[in-house]
């Protein structure tokens, strides 16, 4: 078997997080070598507490977590948590215990530094919140750009309405500022969209299998699950939930369940389309010199096997 690539979560745990935590750690394709915490569906303190703890459940409490930041990378404090979609605990209220672990003495973009300075050109960092610990990573470390193997990152909302507001997808609204950083940054950086992923739908039947499963960790997401389907039948009117991190998770693993375009991505920073993600396709050569001029470029996915994802979810969870 090919050498398993390493891969660092940056996360904010969130039900889907859980799952797409879980997933990894069930991939004999990846090494999880690090989880890395945001704000987000939590603030980064809850997030870090929760990574622990869904290592602890997971038996894997020899992976290293690292706390990011609590701030936006302009400083900013006032944060959006999408406590109404996960549970004011991140994890389907369901008040676990605290966990017996602590995070690393490193912060979280210290942590991504070091760990790409290790294995050059060797870690993938899966991103699953806003970009704020991976900017970071990239203004203090002019090297991270190039020592970081690839950075497969849940964010935007290419060519369809946003999951915040009509122009922007919740991640990129988390911190736009720290997502154009990383879009114009020169890294390796492919982007699963919500255009993609709200083509993979964990449905209430599927969700009934895992309940029957006997599996660890299909018996924990099902526990977890209840708040965040609630929410989806009534946001989405829709009979199951998307499975934005776990299909970003299985890019990673395997890049061959997606297909991506590749162009220059900008963000705004401002105005009621803050966090719109802006697509140049290069078809036409603009006479003026624009925003997007002569960046570098980025992946971004367009398709994914959408029923094969769901197979890999299912399978993985169950078998555990």
């Amino acid at each position: 078997m090919a050498e398993r690539k390493k891969i660092i979560i940056d996360t904010d745990p969130g039900i889907d997080d859980a799952m797409a935590i879980f997933l990894a750690l069930q991939s004999p394709e990846v090494e999880v070598i690090g989880l890395t915490t945001i704000f987000g569906n939590v603030y980064t303190t809850l997030a870090t507490r929760n990574a622990l703890h869904l290592l602890e459940i997971a038996g894997r409490t020899d992976i290293p977590v690292a706390e990011g930041s609590h701030v936006t990378i302009t400083k900013g404090t006032k944060l959006r948590i999408a406590d109404f979609v996960h549970g004011t605990d991140g994890l389907g209220n369901q008040n676990f215990p605290p966990p017996k672990g602590k995070q690393i003495d490193q912060s979280a973009a210290d942590f991504l530094i070091q760990q790409a300075a290790l294995y050059p050109g060797e870690v993938t960092v899966v991103a699953l919140g806003p970009l704020t610990n991976i900017a970071l990573a990239i203004q203090s470390d002019p090297s991270f750009v190039k020592n970081v193997g690839q950075i497969v990152l849940l964010g935007g909302a290419f060519s369809v309405n946003g999951n915040v507001n009509p122009a922007s997808e919740a991640n990129i609204f988390g911190d736009p500022d720290a997502a154009d950083i990383v879009f114009t940054s020169g890294a390796d950086v492919l982007a699963i969209g919500i255009n993609v992923t709200h083509q993979v739908v964990l449905t209430d039947a599927d969700r009934e299998k895992l309940a029957k499963s006997s599996g660890k960790f299909a018996q924990y997401i099902c526990k977890i699950l209840d708040v965040y389907y609630s929410y989806h039948h009534d946001a989405y009117s829709t009979k199951g939930v998307y499975l934005h991190d776990p299909t970003t998770v299985l890019a990673a693993v395997d890049p061959s369940l997606i297909t991506y375009v590749e162009g220059v991505v900008r963000v705004q920073t401002v105005g009621i389309t803050r966090g719109l993600t802006l697509f140049y396709n290069k078809q036409k050569r603009f006479a003026e010199v624009t925003e997007w001029s002569d960046l570098p470029t980025v992946k971004v996915a367009v398709t994914v096997d959408a029923s094969r994802m769901v197979e890999l979810v299912m399978e993985r969870l169950m078998h555990s």
